[in-house]
């Protein structure tokens, strides 16, 4: 017997209605797509869909990042995610620009101690200075003993402070890299 068949009289009187029939007709069929909608769906076709977290808080909304030929084309929630089901809030809706917005600094800008000009430096470069200097906060904040005596082998020269959009790995390498310089003030945001 056919679902069809089982249905009381009734119901099928009341199907034939146009707005019920519709209605029952699950996702109402094209009837109910506009223009825009099958626009934003030819839009998206054929593209790269990657699964992603919005950078900008600890929330930790899913984005799907969808890319043509390595060029992010679009950012959008993801419906998946038990964390926003789909909805981003405005500035997790504009991530897009993060990448594709024209006044992006895209090279490494140094100001130095006592300066008025921005210069650009090489990434190399910049990791070189960022690397002595980690090496002399080290050096001179080092401590062997406090001030009670008692042998404690670490650094006050430096702390960190991660942000919201390290993931487990990323706070877990920085954790121990920081452990192993001899900090002791080691702490990130992240809360979910």
């Amino acid at each position: 017997m056919t679902p069809e068949a089982s249905r009381p009289a009734s119901f099928e009187r009341l199907r034939r209605l146009p707005i019920v029939g519709r209605a029952l007709d699950w996702g109402m069929g094209g009837s109910a797509v506009s223009r825009r909608t099958r626009e934003a769906g030819a839009r998206i076709a054929g593209l790269k869909v990657t699964e992603s977290v919005c950078p900008y808080c600890a929330v930790g909304c899913g984005q799907l990042v969808y890319t043509r030929d390595g060029e992010l084309v679009e950012i959008e929630g993801n419906p998946r995610s038990p964390i926003n089901q789909g909805t981003l809030c405005p500035k997790g809706a504009a991530s897009r620009q993060l990448v594709q917005q024209p006044g992006r600094l895209t090279k490494v800008r140094y100001r130095r101690p006592g300066g008025a000009e921005w210069e650009e430096l090489e990434l190399e470069q910049a990791m070189d200075m960022i690397a002595q200097r980690v090496i002399e906060a080290r050096e001179n904040g080092w401590q062997d003993r406090d001030r009670r005596g008692w042998r404690v082998d670490r650094t006050l020269g430096f702390a960190h402070l991660g942000g919201a959009t390290l993931d487990n790995e990323e706070n877990y390498l920085i954790k121990k890299l920081f452990t192993a310089l001899g900090a002791i003030q080691i702490e990130n945001q992240a809360r979910i």
